[in-house]
């Protein structure tokens, strides 16, 4: 599920950097160095985000997983792969054309986000910086550091991209209409096929996990609340101290059910966040 997961991003991102009209702030940043820097980019997107993960092995290594290595090595050249082929099939698409490879990535990309996170197998390298400054180093709420982080990456995206050779009249191709589609839509969206389409197979993909017993053991399991890092949504469960691995109990839709997840194990004090 990582892998096609991975997969159907690349390939929706080949989409956004054909219709020219913007990508997610993290390709802002890729299209930028792409501009920049004169290598191929399945290269070149395996070196950043290499960098990226040795600050994630340092800091926080329990967020890389075989997801994380997934896209890491796949994620690049498959984009390269794909975009190519675009390109030889419509060497120069039209405005219409263009405005339909916007609406395609969109939804693919989208698809493709839902079926990796719902898979819980690690987050992207990108993910782990924001998701580190919150949860270990404890600079702030996760949304306002992942906002920070979009726009450090979209600025050195535009910076790259000048330095590059680029005119101002090709910035919103970088960051345009896209970015704007992918900061306030997206998480919708996913959340949408991930009810629709994720959570249904990973459903029948795997046995039914028993949640801990009420008056869970405080030695092995520490409860959590789990949030999306695109949607928001939280899993109220439990961690196991030693893997690390999350066990959900309950989706968290109000404070009542976080209140009846409390009564029913008999929780008292903060309930620490994971993302």
């Amino acid at each position: 599920m990582s892998l096609g997961g991975v997969v159907t991003c690349a390939v929706a991102v080949a989409f956004f950097r054909e219709a020219a009209f913007g990508v997610d702030p993290f390709q802002s940043l890729m299209s930028g160095l792409d501009r920049l820097i004169p290598i191929s980019f399945g290269t070149l997107y395996m070196i950043v985000n290499g960098i990226l993960l040795v600050f994630s092995l340092v800091f926080n290594r329990r967020k890389i997983g075989i997801a994380t290595f997934i896209n890491l090595f796949l994620l690049g050249y498959i984009t390269q792969f794909a975009q190519e082929g675009l390109q030889r099939m419509i060497p120069e698409p039209g405005m219409a054309l263009r405005i339909g490879y916007l609406a395609v990535g969109v939804v693919v990309l989208c698809i493709g986000s839902a079926l990796y996170m719902t898979a819980d197998l690690g987050v992207s390298t990108y993910d782990a910086i924001a998701i580190t400054m919150a949860e270990k180093w404890k600079w702030g709420p996760f949304k306002y550091i992942r906002i920070a982080t979009d726009v450090v990456c979209v600025l050195l995206g535009i910076l790259c991209f000048l330095l590059g050779g680029g005119t101002w009249g090709g910035v919103p191709a970088i960051v345009g209409v896209g970015t704007i589609i992918t900061a306030f839509f997206m998480g919708p969206l996913i959340e949408f096929f991930n009810e629709r389409i994720a959570r249904p197979l990973l459903r029948k993909g795997r046995a039914p996990e028993a949640a801990p017993a009420a008056g869970y053991d405080h030695d092995l399991l520490e409860p959590v609340i789990r949030c999306s890092i695109c949607t928001g949504e939280q899993t109220a469960g439990f961690r196991e101290k030693e893997s690390g691995k999350f066990r959900d109990v309950a989706l968290l839709r109000s404070e009542a059910d976080l209140e009846a997840f409390r009564r029913q194990y008999g929780i008292e004090g903060e309930i620490r966040r994971i993302y």
